[in-house]
């Protein structure tokens, strides 16, 4: 059954930025450790978004559209692994956690006289070097060290803001270390793998650059990325027909952006409003012949506790499609790929507004969708 299980592995490596918690994009996903032997994989993956909505008419502006504010974004992954000996493996494995790629279309540009101007992007980079130890025929411990990077930028803008509009702030790149680690249960037998992985939260001072009402102010922001749990699953379930999923889980809610000037002018606020949520996943894989495998699955992100969201982040909760692939080129080659399609849920991007203090829904975002392609080389040595 080797050949279902990479093509799951590859389709969610390969799609997940389409399909993800808060600010992820790769998930963290560590399968690369399990693989047999000496193995190395190459991936690429991209995504676009359709995310628009209508401003809050009551606020005086009509009920304008706000145009489409999801940026188009690519991903790459890169992984290495051997085996040191019958109970030692190590592996590389470079991806790009989180990111935010977004900006409203100006008002004089038919975009929403609310918003229009608003922009946020987040780029992150991360290195994990990885070890596995085999305990018996069954159990397996999995850890390593985290070195991640992140920089970004972020500009309010049009009336909503009040004072705020047109203050901008950019933060350079850092990197800092956190660690994995986890657990994992197997029977080869039947093809089962059930895998629990942690993945520490990890601070960040980042040198800021803030221009706005006080003018420009240089100084540094603590920034913490959250701790994660991930739960993956695979078992057979009939001859050449495998079932797989996943659950994650991502404390957003601890994670806040406060730059002085903004802080000061909002008494603390953050930039950031994210929830905590959990993902999930679940799919079978079937293999066809000795050189294709393919797969579908069906993959649900969990709604916040309300549908008002910040306007840097304008979704809540999601449910995708996947079907993907897999051709063995020669016993050592294989080249692998999905496309998902996810329905995005509604939410109302609110803001605490200068001249009541209330927390007020300013554009509403409904019937939005994504879709995400990737594809997968991964090689055998």
């Amino acid at each position: 059954m080797k050949n279902v299980i990479t093509v799951g592995a590859a389709l969610m490596l390969t799609t997940t930025a389409a399909h993800a918690v808060g600010l992820d994009r790769s998930n963290q996903n560590i399968g690369l450790i399990f693989e047999e032997g000496t193995y190395g994989e190459l991936s690429f993956g991209s995504v676009t978004p359709s995310i628009s909505g209508n401003d809050n008419a009551a606020l005086g502006f009509g009920s304008t559209d706000s145009g489409n504010v999801g940026g188009d974004f690519t991903t790459f992954g890169l992984g290495f692994k051997t085996d040191l000996n019958d109970q030692i493996s190590v592996g590389v494995i470079f991806d790009q956690p989180y990111g935010v790629d977004l900006e409203y279309p100006s008002a004089t540009d038919g975009g929403s006289p609310l918003l229009g101007g608003t922009f946020a992007e987040l780029n992150s980079a991360t290195v994990t070097a990885i070890a596995r130890y085999k305990i018996d025929g069954n159990w397996s411990v999995h850890g390593g060290i985290r070195a991640e990077t992140l920089d970004g930028s972020v500009g309010l803008a049009g009336g909503a803001y009040g004072g705020l509009n047109g203050y901008t702030v950019d933060f350079d790149g850092e990197t800092s270390v956190g660690y994995s680690a986890g657990v994992a249960y197997e029977r080869p037998d039947i093809a089962l793998r059930i895998a629990l992985t942690y993945h520490s939260e990890i601070e960040h001072d980042l040198s800021t650059t803030e221009s706005g009402p006080l003018g420009i102010i240089d100084s540094t922001t603590k920034v913490t990325t959250p701790e994660a749990i991930n739960l993956d699953f695979q078992t057979g379930i009939a001859a050449d027909t495998l079932l797989f999923g996943s659950i994650r889980y991502a404390d957003y809610s601890t994670v806040t952006l406060s730059p002085d000037q903004f802080a000061g002018l909002t008494g603390g606020g953050s930039l950031t409003n994210i929830d905590e949520g959990v993902s999930y996943n679940i799919g079978v894989g079937r293999r066809f012949s000795d050189k294709f495998s393919g797969l579908v699955s069906i993959g649900f992100e969990t709604e916040g506790d309300d549908d008002l969201v910040s306007p840097l982040a304008p979704t809540n909760g999601s449910i995708s499609y996947g079907i993907g692939g897999e051709y063995k080129i020669t016993d050592q080659i294989a080249i692998s790929g999905g496309v998902r399609y996810i329905q995005v849920g509604d939410a109302s991007a609110a803001l605490t507004l200068p001249a009541t203090g209330v927390e007020t829904p300013v554009t509403n975002f409904e019937n939005n969708d994504v879709i995400g392609v990737g594809i997968k080389i991964g090689y055998t040595f």
